[in-house]
């Protein structure tokens, strides 16, 4: 009730200034003679009372009504020659004002009727935190959500492919322990588009690897459910991909689906800060960091948050592919020291060398994904002023403080 008392008393405010505003138009093109006129009438009618009472002598009223008529008559004079020079605009009436009025609350009602949710609660923090828990807890099962998933045609594939694909099914159902054979299952079912055939043949496969999985392995197994279900990360899904970051919380592709399931929860909030992380250490042409790109800007929408994408080739590198693959091995302590160092150097040679706008932009985003924000805003700071002569260069750096978190 509150919210249509404060959205009637708004629209009857604007209706009411709006008019004044015509009504005071009509004032204002009425000509100044037109009062005078009006003046000079009342100071007649004044005098005439006044010699009537006795206030004024006869022969001094004579006077005085002799010389108001004559100021009458010029002032006539002025009024008609306005009127008929046809100089008087057309200004909107009393009733023109009201009709405004009247059109501008019925119309704001009948629009937020169409286009709005009337009765739809306000929604405080805490109920949208809650109904993000209860959505994540109650949400379709894997099964529920393929039945709702849009049909996708079937792909197009080489003739006689479906039977070499039927042979292959054979020969996994008969040799059940063999790890390999369910992996090409897995390929060949994909390829003809049966997602169910093919994360049912990679569940096997993980079942036979046991510890061995790795979390690729659990990666591709959400990815196959999540497509399965037309995108959506159902309970089963999920459990894959937490298995997979938990092997590797690195695993850009399994953190692009995480993401994604925050977002889905009604979490944008969430699934922005793991996206503008992971595109932070990430390289250019990694399947996640397409996909990334594609969407952080409207879940930067959604999270209220003002997210700048990189231009492309202006874009912050990530690490080499030497360095990804030198990591894959590490400890996530002895990753993390890799890192560490890895900012420390950049840091030290761009202190003593100098370097580019997009190395500065990429030291600044590599500090504040390391919760190193004191020193992210000094180099920020430092970076503005070297490259405070160009343009190009400084809005690489402003780039890279938006995607790092920082204010404009």
């Amino acid at each position: 009730m509150s919210f249509w008392i404060v959205t009637a008393a708004m629209s009857l405010a604007i209706g009411l200034l709006l008019a004044l505003v015509l009504m005071r138009a009509r004032s204002a093109a009425e000509p100044a003679a037109a009062y005078d006129l009006r003046l000079y009438r009342q100071q007649l009618r004044d005098v005439d009372k006044d010699v009537a009472r006795g206030l004024v002598h006869e022969a001094d009223g004579e006077r005085v009504r002799t010389e108001i008529s004559r100021r009458i008559l010029a002032a006539d004079a002025a009024v008609q020659r306005h009127t008929s020079g046809n100089a008087q605009p057309r200004v909107p009436s009393f009733v023109t004002a009201v009709a405004v009025v009247v059109f501008l609350l019925t119309g704001t009602f009948y629009l937020y009727a169409q286009l709005g949710a009337p009765g739809y609660p306000d929604l405080a923090l805490n109920t949208r935190l809650e109904q993000a828990r209860l959505y994540a807890n109650t949400r379709p099962a894997q099964a529920e959500m393929e039945a709702d998933a849009p049909k996708a045609a079937p792909p197009q594939v080489e003739q006689g492919y479906e039977a070499l694909v039927a042979q292959l099914r054979e020969a996994a159902a008969a040799r059940p322990e063999d790890a390999q054979g369910q992996a090409l299952l897995v390929r060949h079912e994909a390829r003809l588009g049966n997602l169910k055939a093919a994360y049912q043949a990679k569940t096997r496969q993980i079942a036979l690897l046991g510890a061995a999985a790795t979390s690729d392995d659990y990666t591709e197994q959400a990815e196959l459910m999540i497509i399965a279900a037309g995108g959506l990360v159902s309970p089963e899904a999920e459990i894959a991909l937490r298995k997979a970051l938990e092997l590797n919380a690195n695993q850009g592709m399994a953190r692009y689906y995480w993401g994604l399931m925050m977002g889905q929860f009604g979490r944008p909030d969430l699934a922005f800060d793991i996206w503008r992380e992971t595109l932070s250490v990430s390289p250019e042409d990694a399947r996640w960091t397409i996909a990334i790109q594609a969407q952080i800007s409207d879940m930067a929408e959604r999270a209220g948050q003002n997210y700048t994408p990189i231009a492309p080739g202006s874009a912050l590198a990530g690490p080499s592919a030497g360095d990804i693959d030198a990591a894959a091995d590490l400890s996530p302590l002895a990753r993390a020291e890799m890192i560490q160092s890895m900012v420390a150097s950049l840091s030290d040679r761009l202190a003593s060398d100098g370097g580019t706008a997009q190395e500065w932009g990429q030291l600044i985003v590599a500090l504040s994904v390391l919760n190193r924000v004191d020193e992210a805003l000094t180099i920020l700071s430092e970076a503005r002023a070297r490259f405070a002569d160009s343009p190009e260069d400084r809005r690489v750096i402003d780039a890279a403080a938006t995607q790092a978190g920082f204010a404009p």
